[in-house]
């Protein structure tokens, strides 16, 4: 069923509209989302409530909560740098603040040279170091997670706003609106080894930038994801010769969350860049949700998951993916009884092949019109018919809401680079 939307919603998801230069000191006009976001109740974020302006965690955390009406419409904007890890009075807890006495190469000499078996009595610490990583883990997600109600805007003020190490997180809020921030993911100081995930076992860290559960009508616009100062090839090293993985996902959306856009951002330097699913046992949760459109995204060194998507009907369009090719594992990812639907993205990994732009975790389901790898046609669906998908993904865009897709790489590439991240033109 085609959706008769405006002829501005339509031409706003070719061309941004324009504000004047001396805007730079103020948060982007506001403006329609495009895609999912737009669809239902649509997406207005808080748009005519109360007004905050915040420097610091503690002013976010009392504006979040709006004088005891959170879900009252309101719009906040971040000024400068806001970190998670700000305590009362100003200083930056760590680690040994959250668990004094937790140690990570104590950690994880309990699992032997290889990895392989946790013992609480391997060494006379090792129950207490169990211990002090649950109990620092708690701490820490209890100081970083900031919680976005519903009815509201939380956007950054001039090119600059950043939430360094902040969780951010939607839960069951509808209506709401992130843009123009740079969102540092958060460091792990928990993060634990699981010796059986995986051939060799994997670190499981706890914390996305921003995770949206159970969440309607959200609008992520003009932002920036990172690992930012801490990369994980700067962190220690831990079994088998590799780093210790301290960071999760960039953006996660799981448990029936349902039409949301994500549009002119940035994704750059990190493994696990998006999920969208909560896990292929959640299909009585997420089965017939997860309807979420990406458009004229930059991801740019992302190893996987651009996004991986489980039981979503999502819309990847008009996005562009740079990479080195040793470091890429795949851009989309065909999860669970998802319905992809691609257009028009371009693929630019050095002397890589289309194959790098599709894998195959368990769906049956992708389609592609259009998309251009390294300057030339993709031929995306003859990749994804050798995994054996089909073509036939049971929806397409142009049948549930208006837009007008950018139709060369040139155009697709030259937008893209100006425009996506945060503090980016309009114009």
């Amino acid at each position: 069923m085609r959706r008769a939307l405006s002829a501005l919603l339509a031409c706003a998801f070719l061309l941004a509209p324009t504000e004047a230069s001396a805007s730079a000191a103020r948060p982007p006009a506001a403006r329609t989302p495009v895609g999912w976001a737009a669809s239902g109740t649509g997406t207005t974020g808080g748009a005519g409530g109360t007004t905050w302006t915040v420097r610091t965690r503690a002013e976010l955390k009392e504006a979040l909560a709006n004088r005891g009406e959170p879900t009252a419409p309101k719009v906040i904007r971040v000024v400068g740098d806001i970190n998670g890890h700000e305590a009362a009075d100003g200083s930056l807890l760590g680690e040994q603040d959250y668990a004094p006495g937790y140690d990570l190469a104590r950690y994880m000499s309990c699992f032997g040279a290889d990895g392989g078996t946790w013992s609480d009595t391997r060494h006379d610490y090792c129950k207490q170091q169990r211990q002090l990583r649950q109990t620092g883990s708690t701490n820490e997600k209890l100081q970083i997670q900031l919680t976005l109600p519903s009815n509201t805007t939380l956007v950054g003020a001039g090119a600059s706003a950043r939430l360094l190490g902040v969780f951010l997180t939607v839960n069951t809020g509808t209506n709401i609106i992130v843009r123009n921030l740079e969102l540092e993911a958060p460091v792990d100081h928990f993060t634990s080894w699981s010796p059986d995930d995986g051939t060799q076992g994997n670190w499981n860290a706890r914390f996305d930038a921003m995770t949206v559960i159970t969440g309607k009508n959200i609008w992520v616009d003009h932002c920036t994801f990172t690992d930012g100062r801490f990369p994980d090839r700067a962190a220690p090293l831990g079994f088998h010769g590799e780093h210790v993985q301290r960071h999760d996902g960039l953006l996660d959306i799981e448990d029936g969350s349902d039409f949301i856009t994500v549009s002119d951002s940035r994704f750059t330097d990190h493994d696990k860049a998006l999920l969208i699913g909560s896990g292929d046992g959640r299909g009585d949760r997420d089965r017939g949700h997860l309807k979420v459109t990406f458009a004229r995204n930059l991801f740019t060194d992302i190893v996987q998951r651009g996004p991986r998507v489980r039981f979503g009907q999502v819309h990847v369009v008009n996005n562009v993916y740079r990479g080195r090719m040793a470091d890429t594992l795949y851009a989309l990812g065909v999860g669970l009884e998802s319905a992809i639907f691609s257009e028009r993205n371009v693929f630019r990994y050095p002397r890589g092949s289309s194959a790098l732009a599709v894998a195959d975790y368990g769906g049956e389901h992708f389609r592609d019109t259009g998309s251009w790898f390294n300057g030339r046609p993709a031929r995306l669906n003859a990749v994804a018919s050798g995994l054996g998908l089909t073509g036939d993904v049971g929806w397409d865009p142009a049948d549930t809401y208006d837009y007008r897709p950018l139709t060369s790489p040139q155009a697709v590439e030259r937008y893209v680079l100006r425009h996506a991240g945060t503090g980016r033109s309009y114009e």
